[in-house]
């Protein structure tokens, strides 16, 4: 077995974290991997470590005993969280969003990879001290987003369909009403896609009401699972709104169609401040 350089070693121990989030690597892995002893995977432990903390990214989380190791704990810094917030914000803003009855066109910023990324690093960075067991989202446009999510938080996803598929196994189906438009609809779960009592975390794209998070609080009962939290790239000023607790990144404010005007600020992650950054 080849014997590393510090340098090589330093790299690929980075990469192996970073690839890793939350998973805990016991040092004898790596002391097996580089041929070297503990001590000095130690030491360039602490090196990641400051170089993490330093650039807000992430700190390394040190577990004690026979069965302890090292683990990656993804983290955003405010400042850095903030400056996402502020694109978000710049992207929603465009006029060209507009459609039809006022609703806003966002499957670019879904598909743009690094942006996505970015939010699933965040969220992961918000919740990482609830004990998810998984991430829960509805079908489709939230999908990306709690994919990036989980994999931050190294967890599955379970995905809620409007309507049930004979693919999905046996399923658990709820009635739902929406917080605005008032329609009735349906969704479902898999059984299999999420163990009973499991702690959920809700990542979503979108939220007016929040009729369909609501909906997805109720179908959860029905697995007896916990909800930990709940996060959405943006949401709308709502007169009435079914979900009190969750965070968002981003706040419409107002659509105005006639003058192709979208008033936007920063979400309830940040109180509501000035999505300039003048905070």
């Amino acid at each position: 077995m080849k014997k590393w350089k510090r340098s090589a070693r330093l790299v690929d121990m980075t990469q192996q974290l970073l690839s890793q989030p939350h998973r805990l690597i016991p040092l004898s892995t790596f002391a097996e991997r580089y041929q070297a002893a503990k001590s000095s995977i130690s030491e360039d432990l602490a090196i990641i470590h400051e170089v993490f903390r330093e650039e807000g990214e992430g700190m390394l989380q040190t577990v004690s005993g026979a069965t302890g190791g090292i683990r990656f704990i993804p983290r955003v810094s405010h400042e850095n969280a903030l400056k996402l917030s502020q694109q978000i914000c710049e992207q929603l803003r465009l006029p060209s969003r507009i459609l039809p009855g006022g609703y806003l066109y966002l499957s670019d910023l879904l598909g743009d990879t690094k942006l996505v990324r970015d939010i699933g690093r965040l969220f992961a960075s918000v919740f990482y001290d609830r004990q998810v067991d998984a991430v829960v989202t509805v079908e489709t446009k939230g999908i990306p987003l709690a994919y990036a999510t989980a994999g931050q938080l190294g967890v599955p996803v379970a995905i809620v369909r409007r309507d049930s598929r004979i693919t999905e196994g046996s399923v658990v189906t709820i009635n739902t009403v929406s917080g605005s438009s008032k329609r009735l609809g349906t969704l479902s779960l898999s059984r299999r896609s999420l163990p009973e009592g499991s702690s959920a975390l809700i990542i979503d794209d979108f939220m007016k009401a929040g009729g369909t998070v609501r909906g997805m609080f109720d179908l959860l009962q029905e697995f007896h699972a916990e909800v930990v939290g709940v996060g959405v790239m943006a949401d709308s000023r709502a007169e009435e709104r079914l979900v009190d607790d969750y965070l968002s990144l981003a706040t419409v404010d107002e659509v105005d169609v006639r003058e192709r005007r979208i008033a936007v600020k920063a979400g309830t992650l940040f109180n509501g401040s000035d999505c300039d950054g003048d905070d």
